[in-house]
């Protein structure tokens, strides 16, 4: 199953962060994704490759918002 997303999309990652929260909205797409943290507002950059090995599914779409 190939993993579609975008810019502004919520997303489930397979492990929550230590906040507790579990949703991450993307806030930069490249060769990095940057993502920021929906509870505590912290944001990460990881490699693309990663991203997708790690990230569960997408909540909300950016166009639902």
């Amino acid at each position: 199953m190939d993993k579609v997303f975008e810019l502004n999309d919520i997303v489930e990652m397979k492990k929550p962060h230590p906040c507790g929260e579990n949703k991450w909205k993307i806030i930069r797409m490249g060769m990095d994704i940057r993502i920021k943290c929906q509870g505590c507002g912290h944001s990460v950059m990881i490699p693309r490759k990663e991203f997708t090995r790690k990230m569960k599914k997408i909540l909300l779409k950016a166009e639902e918002e």
